[in-house]
C-alpha cells in the first residue's frame, strides 16, 4: 500500500502580526527575515495519520509530496525524520502563486508520476490562508472519491474508513480505495522525532521533480488572481477617567459610553 502526504510550507501561525511582513509585489504575506517558514500543521497530522497506517501494516509506505517555488530543506526534512520512506519536491518558480486550481493539478500529475498510489492524505485546509480548496479540486482531477475533515483514518481491504468531525459528534464514512482524505486537528499532533532520527534525516536527501518532469504547462491566465492584499490596521483610543472617588468615576464612564453609542439610556 503507497500513501502519499501532501504538504505545503506556511508562516508559523504563532508570528505575532506585528512581525509579518506585506511583500506588494509578490502579493504575499512574509514571516520576519531569518525565520523559516513551518510545516502546515493540519498537514503535518495528516502525516501522523499515514505513520499510524504505517504502524499497523508491513505493506505501507509513505511518501511525503509538496509543490512550491523553493523549500526549506531543514523544515520539508522533518517527514523523513518522523519515519516518511520518500520526500518529493515539485519545485518551479511559477509554483510561487494562489492558484488553486492551478497546485491541484501539479499535485494531480505527481500523484500519477508516483503511480501505483492507494491513498492520498491532505491536510484539511492551510493555515496561511485557511481556503480548503486545493485537496477538493486534487480529488475531482484524480477522479477520486474524497472523504473531509477525518480524525481517524482506517484501511481494511480496498476501502477507507474514516470518523469524519462535526459540530456535535462524529460521523463514520466509508469509500473505495483510490482516496483523497483530509485531516484535521483532532486526529492529534506529530510524533516527535528522536535525535538519531533527526540526524539521519539530515543526509538523506529528496526527490526533485520539475513541471515537464510531469507534462505540465503553465496557462496562459491563472484561474485565481489576487489583485491586492493589505495587512489590517488596528486603531486604539484610550481614554483615561479622572475622578475624586469611584462613583464619580462610574458616572462619568457611563457618560462616556452613552455618547459614544456603546450603551443606551434606559427610556
Amino acid at each position: 500500500m503507497r500513501i502519499v502526504v501532501c504538504m505545503k510550507e506556511v508562516v508559523d501561525p504563532l508570528t505575532p502580526a506585528t512581525d509579518l511582513v506585506l511583500d506588494r509585489e509578490r502579493k504575499k504575506i512574509l514571516g520576519p527575515p531569518n525565520v523559516p517558514p513551518v510545516i502546515n500543521g493540519f498537514d503535518e497530522q495528516a502525516l501522523e495519520a499515514a505513520l499510524r497506517l504505517q504502524d499497523s501494516r508491513d505493506d505501507c509506505e509513505v511518501v511525503a509530496l509538496s509543490a512550491g517555488s523553493r523549500f526549506h530543506l531543514d523544515v520539508v526534512k522533518r517527514a523523513f525524520a518522523v519515519g516518511a520512506d520518500e520526500l518529493v519536491l515539485v519545485q518551479d518558480d511559477v509554483l510561487d502563486t494562489w492558484d488553486a486550481p492551478f497546485l491541484a493539478r501539479v499535485l494531480a500529475a505527481a500523484i500519477r508520476h508516483l503511480q501505483p498510489v492507494d491513498l492520498v492524505l491532505c491536510g484539511r485546509q492551510a493555515s496561511d490562508w485557511d481556503n480548503a480548496q486545493v485537496p477538493l479540486i486534487l480529488a475531482e482531477m484524480l477522479g477520486w472519491p474524497c472523504l473531509t475533515l477525518a480524525r481517524r483514518v482506517e484501511v481494511e481491504g480496498s476501502r477507507v474508513r474514516v470518523e469524519r468531525v462535526l459540530s456535535d459528534g462524529f460521523q463514520v464514512m466509508e469509500g473505495a480505495l483510490p482516496a483523497v482524505v483530509t485531516v484535521t486537528s483532532e486526529l492529534g499532533e506529530l510524533r516527535y522525532p528522536t535525535a538519531r532520527a533527526r540526524l539521519m534525516a539530515a543526509r538523506r536527501q529528496p526527490r526533485y521533480l520539475t513541471l515537464q518532469d510531469l507534462g505540465v504547462e503553465v496557462a496562459a491566465s491563472p484561474a485565481v488572481e489576487v489583485l491586492d492584499l493589505t495587512l489590517p490596521l488596528e486603531e486604539r483610543d484610550c481614554r483615561f477617567i479622572e475622578a475624586t472617588d469611584g462613583a464619580e468615576a462610574g458616572r462619568r464612564l457611563a457618560a462616556i459610553l452613552v455618547e459614544t453609542g456603546l450603551i443606551q439610556p434606559r427610556a
